[in-house]
């Protein structure tokens, strides 16, 4: 696995500095090595949309608190703390599953948008993406816990990286359930868990959500829900769909994380395995066994 870890400091600070008219050109420079992710847009994407809804910072109106959130990350080593946990999860990876590869990476770090409040609020400070096999990216607000957390978080999205890598689990954005992106989640919380302890799991997730039975069960009833236009609302919560124009199901912010994390546990408990020897095992099979375990087989919706 070869890590390509684009040295985005210097690239914001221009960014944030630049006469207002260059501003947006120097964002798109700064995510032009991610375009591959885009691949299967037709015409391609504008890379400063891109940028702006996932959270980044706010090039139009660039704050002295921006700066300082950069310096926070300079001074932080951000760049070699995020590619020294990407070298010790692939090998754990690797260790626990020798006939697979870990994908080359190239990874892109940006700071966020501290003015936005669903970023700062709801997912305090955190919108990461690791999908799409052999890119990573990170748009971080460097709150205490996210820098607690760095390498936890970036761990966590080399989990789906690696599971939705060729050879592993096929993804098919019409067809695929509510409950396959659940799973992911649990295995990825539970696999940076299991190298970093308890800063593994997703920090905007309340301990109140993680163990509400009612939560539990309500995602489990739409673990069948196909098309990932419905992952705002059964994954990440009622406000997050509501944001992003979907129709809220009832559901606290993280409760598929919460969710996921108790299916996967109650399936590791049973099989005796862990997250990272079950990057490649289908949802369903983890859904039969935790449903089971955990008395929520009636739950699922026909």
């Amino acid at each position: 696995m070869t890590i390509t870890m684009i040295d985005s400091a210097p690239m914001m600070r221009q960014a944030l500095t630049a006469a207002s008219d260059l501003r947006a050109d120097l964002v798109r420079e700064m995510w032009a090595p991610m375009a591959g992710m885009y691949h299967f847009v037709p015409g391609g994407v504008d890379l400063a949309t891109v940028h702006r809804q996932g959270f980044g910072f706010d090039w139009d109106s660039p704050t002295e608190a921006a700066q300082d959130g950069l310096a926070r990350l300079v001074e932080a080593d951000a760049w070699n703390r995020i590619r020294t946990a990407l070298d010790a999860g692939a090998a754990a990876l690797k260790a626990a599953n020798p006939a697979h590869e870990v994908p080359d990476l190239t990874v892109l770090l940006v700071l966020g948008d501290q003015t936005h409040e669903h970023f700062m609020n709801e997912v305090q400070g955190l919108s990461a993406f690791g999908g799409i096999s052999g890119y990573i990216t990170l748009t971080l607000w460097p709150t205490p816990e996210v820098m607690d957390r760095l390498e936890a978080i970036v761990i966590h999205e080399l989990h789906h990286n690696v599971r939705y890598s060729p050879g592993g689990v096929t993804w098919d954005p019409l067809t695929v359930t509510v409950g396959e992106q659940v799973i992911s989640e649990g295995l990825a919380d539970l696999f940076a868990a299991e190298l970093y302890g308890e800063r593994g799991f997703t920090h905007f997730v309340s301990d109140r959500v993680r163990g509400d039975d009612d939560v539990l069960a309500k995602v489990a009833s739409g673990l069948n829900v196909t098309g990932m236009q419905n992952f705002a609302s059964w994954v990440h919560g009622d406000a997050t769909a509501r944001l992003f124009g979907a129709e809220p199901v009832g559901l606290p912010t993280g409760a598929g994380y919460a969710a996921g994390a108790r299916l996967v546990r109650a399936y590791l408990d049973a099989a005796g395995t862990t997250a990272a020897a079950s990057i490649f095992t289908p949802a369903a099979e983890i859904i039969d066994v935790a449903m089971r375990r955990l008395g929520l087989a009636h739950a699922l919706r026909d």
